[in-house]
């Protein structure tokens, strides 16, 4: 047996979800909102959008990312409520809580989802299952919200399993049930195969990973590129990735999505205040340090929603440099904008380089 195959059968890794957080937060909180069609998101009258679904708005097709004007049309008799990510962060707390009782190698992915690696856990006699089942009932005692759990040997399949029983349950894959779980799997579950690389893939007859277990390392890689390895053993269910338990920061922004589009360069200068003093209140709220800083950079979104992004070295960080790089930005199309963002990129701990002192002009 492969050494890869042996390292993944001696990994117990769990994906815990929760149910449609945001939402489900909301409910919890106010009973006039239970059994309708719920949304968390924006208002549709500003370009608002859909941060969560509850499972009655999701039967008409309501989904996170959706534009809340969309969602309307989608589903009329919508209940949109405002986020409140004070709260929702103060319940994740509570969760992120829970997992620590049973193992300190947690990576969290957002307010509601983490991979648990609990291979050295001794408790339940180091029974993964066990392990998800207690943490599951822990947080619905806490918090009184559902949450649903993947087993698995690695990460990429354990997120697959957590989806599997949703809402409010679990789904175990055992390291000798691998091979004929994944055979079946359809591609649009890798991470990375969006819709456009899922349509190319279905055009070539390859829709499970049964389908492009069949092709050669080479071919993979013909057809998509670097992408390809990743494929190659992500199609056999091998996924080596630990669990991180902290992340390196790397990047710094803010983003104004405007309720109608900014017709020129004038327009978009207007705003350049009220972003710049976002991303000043952001950045002080923070605990970085201005050497730490390697560039700064301004996003222009366009009404045709292309984007481009203009970046730049160490100079100072203040409201005129932010304005020379918007100024590029905008003229690089003759459209109208519906996005700005300004932001800074970090220096990585693990390459030194020589920083010039920034002179942040609040």
């Amino acid at each position: 047996m492969e050494k890869d195959d042996a390292r993944e059968k001696a990994r117990k890794i769990i994906h815990i979800d929760m149910d449609c957080f945001y939402a489900a937060v909301e409910m919890r909180d106010d009973k006039s909102l239970r059994n309708r069609p719920l949304a968390v998101g924006g208002d549709p009258s500003t370009r608002g959008v859909i941060s969560a679904a509850s499972y009655e708005a999701r039967k008409f097709g309501v989904h996170s990312a959706l534009s809340s004007a969309r969602a309307k049309k989608l589903c009329p008799n919508l209940i949109i409520v405002h986020p409140n990510m004070k709260k929702y962060a103060e319940e994740s707390k509570k969760i992120r809580a829970v997992f620590h009782q049973f193992i300190n190698l947690v990576e969290p992915l957002s307010l509601d989802e983490a991979y648990l690696d609990v291979t050295g856990s001794n408790h339940f006699k180091g029974s993964a299952t066990l392990i998800a089942s207690e943490i599951r009932k822990l947080i619905l005692k806490k918090t009184s919200l559902t949450a649903s759990a993947g087993i698995a040997p690695n990460k990429f399949l354990a997120k697959v399993a957590s989806d599997w029983k949703k809402p409010n349950g679990q789904f175990v894959i055992t390291p000798d049930k691998v091979y004929a779980f994944v055979l079946k799997l359809p591609v649009q579950k890798i991470w990375g195969v969006g819709k456009v690389t899922a349509e190319k893939m279905a055009k070539i007859g390859l829709k499970t990973c049964g389908d492009l277990q069949k092709l050669s390392i080479n071919e993979l890689c013909s057809h998509f590129g670097s992408f390809g390895n990743h494929l190659y053993d992500i199609c056999r269910g091998k996924d080596d990735r630990p669990v991180v338990t902290s992340r390196e920061r790397k990047s710094l922004s803010i983003e104004e999505t405007f309720s109608h589009d900014l017709q020129n360069y004038e327009e978009c200068k207007g705003q350049l205040p009220m972003l710049y003093g976002k991303f000043l209140k952001r950045f002080e709220g923070k605990d970085l340090k201005e050497e730490e800083i390697k560039t700064f950079f301004v996003k222009v979104k366009f009404s045709d929603f292309k984007a481009t992004t203009v970046e730049r070295g160490l100079i100072g960080i203040n409201e005129e440099n932010f304005g020379t790089l918007l100024e590029e930005g905008v003229k690089r199309r003759s459209l109208p904008v519906r996005l700005l963002g300004l932001g800074v990129r970090l220096k990585t701990k693990d390459k030194k380089e020589n920083s010039q002192q920034l002179s942040l002009k609040l």
